[in-house]
């Protein structure tokens, strides 16, 4: 029997952590499970963020092994080597599934049945790890994807044009990585066509504009590594936010890392797009009308990883 109000946190670093932190203030879940190769790790974890129960809400946080994820509603996979200076996502990539060939079948043998959430990097090849050697159903499977960029962008658009970044309805597509690139074609603000609301704010060179915010947007991950080690507060919160829609069945629309099956003539890799988030993971996958620029790109980001997928005999 599934328990949605069951949460599980599966690696304890910097990102498991403080995601295991938001989500207990997030108030979302009665109880959640710690797990790390490194068990003193979850436990002083668990005991560090059980601090803060009284003013939060009750609920019960525990160090734990595989089998306590058998009755939970949500999985969430950080686990993994973290990415250094100088390295990119993709770097990581055959370490990472080398750890995911324990922590996946690990899940499943414990006969869960709930939504595996992957956040761990190369987010888009573990999506498609995880998909592969779990065998559960695909809309159960998906990762955090660009939903982190996607904030980003957003935010940083809104730096740019002097607006509220809630009022900017944009999407960063295809890997979560090097090879993505926000869909221009598809934005707006608050239903004003990016390119018109530009020239109201008084800003006229859009392409010009539009690659610096792109590439700043690319290379926030870099910029933060380099300064401060890793970056986990972004994802922390995405990770809380796409937990909440998944709980309360909102059916909100994230770019988040899902199986591609013909779509934009991609198939049989994992990548982000706006999908509608709920209950049951993903219910389906929310058509762009991209232009023939962004489709080439988004074809040549899915070529970046099936190739890299294509080395890994999964």
């Amino acid at each position: 029997m599934i328990n949605p109000r069951k949460g599980a946190v599966i690696g304890c670093g910097f990102v498991g952590a403080a995601s295991a932190y938001t989500l207990m203030q997030s108030r979302l879940f009665s109880e959640m499970v710690l797990i790390d190769v490194n068990n003193d790790k979850a436990v002083g974890e668990a005991m560090d963020i059980s601090a803060g129960v009284p003013f939060a809400g009750p609920m019960n946080i525990y160090a734990g092994s595989y089998d306590d994820v058998s009755d939970a509603g949500l999985v969430v996979v950080t686990a993994g080597a973290n990415q250094k200076p100088g390295q990119t996502r993709l770097d990581l990539v055959k370490t990472n599934v080398g750890i995911f060939r324990s922590i996946i079948p690990a899940i499943t043998k414990s006969g869960f049945e709930g939504i595996l959430l992957i956040v761990s990097n190369p987010v888009d090849i573990l999506t498609y790890a995880a998909v592969k050697l779990s065998g559960l159903p695909e809309n159960h499977v998906f990762g955090s994807g660009t939903v982190l960029d996607t904030a980003r962008l957003k935010y940083r658009v809104g730096q740019y044009l002097g607006v509220n970044a809630q009022c900017v309805h944009a999407f960063i597509i295809g890997e979560h990585g090097d090879s993505e690139f926000p869909a221009w074609s598809c934005a707006n603000i608050s239903d004003v066509p990016i390119a018109e609301f530009c020239d109201m704010r008084g800003f006229h060179d859009h392409p010009k504009d539009a690659e610096e915010v792109a590439e700043d947007v690319r290379n926030s991950a870099y910029e933060i590594i380099k300064r401060k080690g890793a970056t986990y507060y972004g994802i922390a919160m995405s990770v809380t936010e796409l937990a909440g829609c998944i709980l309360r069945d909102e059916r909100s629309v994230f770019s988040v890392s899902s199986m591609m099956h013909g779509q934009h003539g991609i198939d049989g890799i994992s990548l982000s797009m706006p999908a509608i988030v709920g209950k049951n993971g993903i219910e389906t996958l929310v058509p762009m009308d991209l232009d023939e620029a962004e489709s080439k790109k988004l074809q040549e980001s899915a070529q970046v990883l099936k190739e890299t997928a294509a080395s890994l005999d999964l």
